[in-house]
């Protein structure tokens, strides 16, 4: 499941390439047809994300009886989550059906209602494929999916994210959880995922099985002062780097890593093998299902 970071970076990728546009909006698949009706030929105000939640707000007119002129439908706000086989990309347009099971597709049109053919020298599409969800949704839901969610990282500077930090810091204090369980919960920390998670508590020398309760204030925004840098720089490079300079291949005289996920990291998906930094063997088990790594070494 992607990361807080890649949701950041899309947003800001999709701001960059279709905000303030009237856009051709679709449902190649189907199953989000009658919604794309209602936003097609529409103006996208902007797109933004809280954690792991992407929201893609629309200018859609209100034709309803006795709606005041300009007033806009109260369903204007696309609410989507990725999920574990959600994709959102920013592709070459080409006309004609999208390749794939695409349950959104937006591509730019002209004043005169035509296809833009002139993006950046090319045409730009984004297609949505395999999400969990993709629903048109109110401006008072928005805010609800959004108290529901932890504090971002990412939106360290938002007065409001601030507040929630304050609540997270008081329930992790309570619980009886260990920090590596409670950095996984959404409702907590919105947009830290697996990898974020063993890295950071690896970074500050952190045992992924204590308590909340058992992690001090100043440890726990040592915590989150490093997830906000970390989760900032990837959201950048829409890529995951936690190794600090004298641990990176060039320093180290090692190869790169090779993964999926890319980046160069110290414990997450090395399990077996040598830890950069005291050289202990990186072990790995199943908590809540999910695959931890930490370095006994390192973590005491």
């Amino acid at each position: 499941m992607p990361e807080g970071h890649v949701i950041h970076y899309l947003a800001r990728q999709l701001n960059q390439a279709f905000a303030g546009q009237v856009l051709r909006v679709s449902s190649p698949q189907g199953r989000f047809k009658e919604e794309a009706s209602v936003l097609t030929s529409t103006r996208l105000n902007r797109a933004e994300a809280w954690g792991k939640h992407l929201f893609l707000d629309f200018d859609v007119p209100d034709y309803s009886a006795g709606a005041a002129p300009g007033a806009r439908s109260a369903q204007h706000i696309v609410h989507i989550h990725l999920g574990l086989i959600g994709t959102f990309k920013i592709e070459p347009y080409q006309p004609g059906p999208p390749v794939g099971q695409v349950r959104l597709h937006l591509h730019r049109i002209d004043a005169e209602g035509g296809e833009d053919m002139c993006m950046w020298g090319n045409a730009l599409a984004a297609n949505l494929r395999g999400p969990q969800w993709c629903r048109l949704i109110t401006e008072h839901k928005k805010d609800e999916v959004i108290a529901a969610a932890g504090a971002d990282p990412i939106r360290d500077d938002d007065e409001a994210n601030a507040e929630k930090y304050e609540q997270v810091k008081a329930k992790v204090q309570r619980s009886g959880k260990s920090i590596g369980t409670l950095l996984m919960d959404q409702k907590l920390f919105a947009g830290v995922g697996n990898i974020y998670r063993a890295e950071t508590l690896f970074r500050l020398g952190i045992d992924p099985a204590r308590a909340g309760r058992e992690v001090a204030s100043d440890h726990l925004d040592e915590i989150w002062d490093d997830l906000v840098s970390l989760m900032k720089e990837g959201e950048k490079t829409c890529r995951i780097d936690t190794v600090r300079e004298e641990h990176t291949p060039e320093a180290m005289g090692r190869a790169p890593r090779k993964d999926d996920h890319g980046g160069e990291v110290y414990v997450y998906r090395r399990a077996g093998q040598p830890c950069y930094v005291c050289g202990t063997a990186i072990e790995q088990k199943v908590v809540e299902g999910r695959n931890l790594f930490w370095c006994p070494g390192c973590q005491q």
